[in-house]
């Protein structure tokens, strides 16, 4: 699939606006993320490196493996799939709001995987997998090998176990890899979703976990976000930048914003050779915007209820 986006981009490429700099001066890209590579998969040339041989955990960066793995399967996408008592987690006690009981086609809890990193639907499609999930991690390992993917374990399907690890150079290969699914390519930067969960009927909206796939700025073909606190923030796309196509990986990032703010950067540099005021940053990044409410009459306050309604707010 890659092979194709590169046709398509190699005929339209000159009628872009925006043209790669003939020299990038590595020098001039400051990145926070403590892992990083940046590849041209039309000829696998390494961009920028950064640490991008050391091996890390990756957290939800998992679920691509996960996602190929299902589709390997060859699984019937409209089977519906209960969430048990065995989807829980019980290691990071991440929440969800898909409840025991909670049923979903096959379909539909891989794109909330993907989109939503949603942890319970990843784990109840490796339940659901041949031999269970034992035999799904095992699946996952065996595609690693085949893919190349030297210094890269999985211990589980979500990602919440820290000794799932791997390298950004590996990660960029898994990316290219994933891009040949075009369900990945799709679900993995749908902006938001709606499902009805049976048995009871609840209508649940989910956003993408990747706020960079709403921005107008941004034309991304695959993407997955990832975070546990032994991985740091960390992000995965193929987007097109600069014309052309190009995968970025970006791991251990400290900071909410940090991934989303080095991938910025990645982004300017790639298309300027410049490096980018950090004043532009933060305003790139898509947030949910905040309902409107008319301002509050003034009210005077006493400083235990000031308090109390800071913590409500932070809440």
């Amino acid at each position: 699939m890659i092979r194709r986006l590169l046709v398509v981009f190699a005929v339209f490429a000159p009628s872009l606006a925006l043209a790669a700099p003939a020299v990038l001066d590595a020098g001039k890209l400051k990145l926070m993320s403590a892992n990083v590579v940046v590849i041209d998969p039309a000829d696998g040339q390494v961009v920028y490196s950064k640490a991008a041989n050391e091996v890390t955990p990756i957290a939800s960066l998992t679920k691509l493996m996960t996602a190929m793995v299902v589709l390997d399967a060859g699984q019937p996408l409209d089977e519906a799939l209960e969430i048990d008592i065995g989807d829980f987690d019980y290691l990071k006690g991440s929440r969800s709001r898909l409840r025991m009981g909670s049923t979903l086609s096959r379909d539909e809890m891989l794109k909330l995987a993907l989109m939503s990193s949603e942890n319970r639907a990843a784990s109840t499609l490796a339940r659901h997998y041949p031999g269970g999930t034992s035999a799904f991690v095992s699946a996952m390992n065996a595609k690693a090998a085949l893919l190349g993917l030297s210094r890269t374990r999985f211990d589980d399907p979500t990602g919440l176990s820290p000794r799932n690890v791997s390298t950004a150079i590996d990660l960029a290969q898994m990316v290219q890899a994933a891009a040949d699914y075009p369900l990945i390519r799709t679900y993995s930067t749908t902006p938001a979703h709606h499902v009805e969960v049976q048995p009871t009927g609840q209508t649940l909206g989910f956003n993408n976990s990747n706020g960079l796939v709403k921005s107008g700025t941004w034309d991304i073909q695959l993407q997955k976000t990832g975070y546990i606190r032994e991985a740091g923030r960390c992000v995965v796309m193929l987007a097109t930048v600069a014309s052309k196509p190009m995968v970025i990986v970006l791991l251990d990032s400290i900071g909410k914003y940090t991934r989303m703010g080095d991938a910025q950067r990645v982004k300017h540099w790639l298309e300027t050779g410049e490096s980018m005021p950090d004043t532009d940053v933060r305003p790139l990044v898509v947030r949910s915007s905040p309902k409107l409410r008319k301002p509050a009459k003034s009210v005077k306050a006493t400083p235990a209820k000031l308090v109390s309604s800071n913590k409500a707010r932070n809440g």
